[in-house]
C-alpha cells in the first residue's frame, strides 16, 4: 500500500469523485452531458465519448488535489490513457489525486428488500490489475430498498467477504451499501446498516482497513461514530439522486463525513460547453462539494 496514498485518504481536506458509470448508466450520464444515444452507433463509440468526457474533467486546471483528494474510476478508463499516461497513472502522477477501481458487476435480483451484488468471476483479476496501475483502493456497490432486517445482514456479510479479499491484496476496500433514497423507512433502514457495519467492523483485524460509502443519513450525524473506528479510513457519502445544493446541505450536517459525488459533480456540465465555460461551472461545483465536505 501506498503511505502517501494512505495519508491522503485519511487526512486530506476534500472530497472523492465518482467518475465510475459502467455500461447500464453511461447513456443517461452521456445524455446529461448533452450527447445523445442518437448520435452514436455502438457501445465502442459510447464509451470512447464517455472516456473523452471524463477526460476532460480530470484535466480541468479545477479539478486539484487541494479539493479532489480521491477519483472512483470504472475499469475501462482505468485501462485508457489520459495524455498518454494510464487514467490512474496520471491521476497520481500529474494531479496528486488517489486512484479508486469499482470493481462489482452489477446487483443481483431483489431479495428481502435489498440487492447485494452479482458473483464477480473477474475479482482476482482485476485486483491485480488495479495494483499494476497503482490504484489504492476499490469500489463495489449494493442496494438497501426496505428496513429488513434480513436483506440488510446479506448486503453487509457480502460487502465485507469480498472486502476481505480485497484487503489480503494489500488495497483498500471501498464498502457501499447505498440505501434507496426512495427507502419507505429510510432512518430504520439506517438504524439497521449502522448495527450491521459496527459487528463487522470490530471483527476486522488491525491489518484490514476499509471505507464506507454511505447514504445521507435521515438522522444528521448518524454515521459520525464510523469515522473514529481505527480500521476505518475514511467514511464517505453519495448523492444518490439528490440535486448537488441538497447533497451538500445534508452533508454539511454530517461531521467528519466527505462526499463522493457523481452525478451530482457533474451536473450542468455538456459537451457543447467551452473550455472557459466547462471550468467555470466544474470549478463552481468543486468548491461547493468542497465547502460542505470540510464542515
Amino acid at each position: 500500500m501506498n503511505s502517501a496514498q494512505l495519508a491522503q485518504m485519511k487526512l486530506g481536506k476534500g472530497f472523492i469523485a465518482a467518475l465510475d458509470q459502467s455500461g447500464g448508466s453511461t447513456p443517461k450520464a452521456l445524455s446529461l452531458y448533452g450527447i445523445e444515444p442518437n448520435t452514436y452507433s455502438s457501445e465502442a463509440m459510447m464509451f470512447d465519448l464517455v472516456h473523452q468526457m471524463r477526460s476532460r474533467i480530470i484535466k480541468s486546471p479545477s479539478f486539484t488535489s487541494e479539493r479532489v483528494i480521491g477519483v472512483i474510476l470504472f475499469e475501462m478508463t482505468m485501462n485508457r490513457q489520459i495524455d498518454g499516461l494510464g487514467s490512474a497513472e496520471f491521476l497520481w502522477q500529474k494531479k496528486n489525486i488517489v486512484p479508486f477501481l469499482k470493481v462489482d458487476n452489477g446487483l443481483a435480483d431483489e431479495k428481502d428488500g435489498a440487492q447485494i451484488m452479482k458473483p464477480i468471476p473477474e475479482l482476482d483479476a482485476r485486483l491485480m490489475s488495479a495494483t499494476s496501475h497503482s490504484v489504492f483502493g476499490t469500489k463495489m456497490r449494493s442496494v438497501i430498498k426496505q428496513a429488513n432486517a434480513a436483506g440488510i445482514k446479506a448486503v453487509v456479510e457480502q460487502q465485507f467477504e469480498i472486502g476481505k479479499k480485497i484487503c489480503a491484496k494489500d488495497l483498500v476496500p471501498i464498502i457501499e451499501p447505498e440505501v434507496d433514497i426512495k427507502c419507505p423507512d429510510k432512518a430504520a433502514a439506517e438504524d439497521l446498516l449502522l448495527a450491521e457495519l459496527v459487528k463487522h467492523l470490530d471483527k476486522l483485524s488491525d491489518d484490514q482497513n476499509v471505507m464506507l460509502k454511505l447514504t445521507l443519513p435521515e438522522k444528521a450525524g448518524l454515521y459520525t461514530s464510523l469515522t473514529n473506528h481505527p480500521q476505518v479510513v475514511r467514511v464517505v457519502a453519495l448523492s444518490g439522486g439528490y440535486s448537488r445544493d441538497h447533497a451538500n446541505e445534508e452533508l454539511a450536517k454530517n461531521p467528519g463525513v466527505i462526499a463522493s459525488f457523481s452525478r451530482a459533480l457533474s451536473e450542468g456540465l455538456t459537451a457543447q460547453q467551452t473550455d472557459s465555460e466547462f471550468d467555470s461551472i466544474i470549478d463552481k461545483a468543486i468548491q461547493a462539494i468542497y465547502e460542505a465536505s470540510i464542515k
